[in-house]
């Protein structure tokens, strides 16, 4: 496989270990982490510190009269204070895991497709996709909504007929169209960086392209689609925009929407605000912390020889 290099001579990988590897890299690091880290613990701090502690004193006077209570989730979670998070919780995990994994294996397909078959346009098909980079998604909202709504017409003739679909699945769809170029562009990367003398030999065999993609590319790329899969995971479930479009309002919207009104409504009300944006930053994490080694592999992918 070929390497990707810095200066011609040391693969960007090995490169990037042994800069890091010194003790400046190892202090930067530790430095960075822990301004990462503080925040998020601060925050966790708070929300488990009673009502009238939080508004008289700073989170880190904690440490000095520990004071912990767990109210402050049982009232946003429960009926209690009326914000019932748990509900819109359950919304966008049922929004975040099947987007992402249309995302994904649409993005993979099509990464395949432009990297190993051989068709017309297909070039500039694969530029076309990728410029949509660029192209902000606010503009995709209203032709979108359009289509869901009431179809596409020129004039008195209908071109397509409106997409009749339920709002959970209209926001699967958005996620998977508005984060198509972004993760075609990621996978494109490595599934062209494969050894050619693998496809041919699986095409030799006898092989067809759904054989070779099941067969070949998909073990070989787990890396790279798990390190994807995190990343598209966590814009979906901390997106607003999308979800507060599409999903409509009342309970059907993702938690992220919910804790916009939370704290529109009850700014004041710091020990419910602190707990529900745990709440929603204890998925984030745990997906980062849990799959961090296939994340860590996804982004050497390819930069180093093996």
């Amino acid at each position: 496989m070929t390497s990707t290099t810095i200066t011609g001579h040391e693969p960007l990988g090995r490169k990037l270990v042994t800069v890091l590897g010194t003790r400046a890299g190892r202090t930067f690091v530790w430095l960075l982490a822990i301004l990462w880290t503080v925040p998020t613990f601060g925050l966790l701090i708070t929300s488990i510190r009673p009502e009238h502690e939080i508004k008289t004193s700073g989170w880190w006077t904690w440490f000095k009269h520990p004071q912990s209570t767990f109210d402050n989730y049982f009232s946003v979670l429960g009926k209690r204070s009326g914000i019932e998070l748990g509900k819109y919780f359950l919304n966008s995990v049922r929004i975040a895991v099947p987007a992402t994994l249309f995302s994904v294996l649409i993005a993979a397909l099509a990464s395949y497709a432009f990297s190993w078959m051989t068709f017309k346009g297909r070039d500039w098909l694969y530029v076309g996709v990728i410029a949509l980079l660029v192209v902000p998604l606010q503009m995709g909202i209203i032709p979108l909504l359009r289509l869901f709504n009431v179809g596409v017409h020129l004039g008195s003739v209908t071109l397509i007929p409106a997409v009749h679909v339920p709002a959970l699945v209209q926001v699967w769809i958005a996620h998977a169209c508005f984060g198509m170029p972004f993760c075609l562009f990621i996978l494109k990367n490595f599934v062209s960086s494969l050894p050619s003398e693998l496809i041919e030999a699986a095409k030799v065999d006898g092989a067809g392209h759904m054989t070779i993609f099941r067969r070949v590319v998909l073990p070989l790329s787990l890396a790279s689609i798990a390190s994807l899969g995190i990343f598209q995971f966590l814009f979906i479930w901390n997106d607003f925009f999308v979800g507060k479009i599409f999903a409509g309002g009342g309970g059907k919207a993702p938690i992220t929407a919910k804790l916009v009104e939370v704290s529109g409504n009850r700014g004041q009300a710091w020990h419910l605000l602190t707990a529900a944006a745990f709440i929603s930053a204890a998925v984030p994490l745990a997906v980062f912390f849990s799959l961090q080694r296939y994340f860590v592999k996804g982004l050497l992918a390819g930069s180093v020889k093996g």
